[in-house]
């Protein structure tokens, strides 16, 4: 299956490296065995939106290719759409299946507005404190209906994977750092000419100080510079402050990214932009 949706194709960068895409024909099977909580790292992603009778087809499919309750506690679906288009997912949002509707946009380096947050320095995570304080940021930042611990359990599988990517050179992540306390934190990975964002997050008692805007020009800059990036993408949610955000700094629509996911618990489910 030859995806063209921009946002799921740098998705799949992740689990390209240490999990699992198996491609069926009409559908992908990913999967992240190393971290089983982490909804979009384990799902079906198919060619078309939802027809007619794909309610229970895809979920006949999911269980057979990922899993049911009790192991797997979730239910995740993709499409290879770049339009918004949703076909005939109302059957799903009835169940309690959740849509997402994100927006997906990408900047080149001449885009690009230079961004800098006074009294803060940028740099990329290097020691184990680093990368503990970045764990730290991450689940300060979550959402309310994420349970504390099982966020951190989620992060702390992220995290393994992403080191192991920095080490692999397909990448790095920067902090924010006000002193020695890091007050915000990304990641930046790449593929071929593509560069994809993840978890732009500042905490919560540093917020407006510019913080975000000033991580994601300092990564952007890196990647382009060490990398071989042309191209950089980032993913929000439709009317986000986070969108409005990436915008501000040059970065432009591209494309849509669609799927439903349905959980059994409040556990980590959003994308990691």
């Amino acid at each position: 299956m030859d995806v063209k949706s921009l946002g799921y194709r740098t998705d799949l960068i992740f689990p390209a490296f240490d999990g699992e895409i198996i491609d069926r024909g009409t559908y992908l099977v990913i999967r992240t065995p190393l971290n089983p909580s982490f909804y979009w790292g384990n799902f079906l992603l198919f060619a078309h939106p939802p027809g007619k009778g794909d309610y229970d087809r895809w979920q006949e499919i999911f269980t057979a290719e990922i899993g049911k309750p009790p192991q797997v506690k979730h239910q995740a679906f993709g499409w290879d759409s770049t339009q918004g288009e949703a076909g005939h997912a109302q059957q799903f949002l009835d169940d309690g299946f959740l849509l997402d509707h994100l927006v997906v946009l990408t900047a080149e380096r001449e885009d690009l507005d230079q961004r800098t947050a006074p009294g803060i320095t940028i740099r990329r995570l290097q020691t184990e404190r680093d990368w503990m304080q970045s764990i730290e940021n991450q689940v300060i930042c979550r959402e309310p209906i994420f349970a504390e611990e099982g966020y951190r359990v989620f992060r702390q599988g992220q995290v393994k994977r992403y080191r192991h990517m920095v080490s692999a050179g397909l990448g790095a992540w920067f902090g924010a750092f006000a002193g020695e306390q890091l007050v915000g934190d990304l990641g930046i990975f790449c593929k071929g000419n593509l560069g994809r964002y993840q978890s732009v997050q500042t905490h919560p008692d540093f917020r407006r100080r510019g913080i975000a805007g000033a991580l994601v020009y300092q990564a952007a800059l890196f990647v382009l510079e060490n990398n071989q990036v042309d191209k950089l993408v980032i993913v929000a949610e439709e009317n986000s402050p986070a969108l409005r955000l990436y915008q501000s700094i040059g970065f432009q629509f591209s494309e849509y990214q669609m799927g439903v996911w349905k959980a059994e618990e409040k556990s980590p489910v959003k994308r990691q932009d």
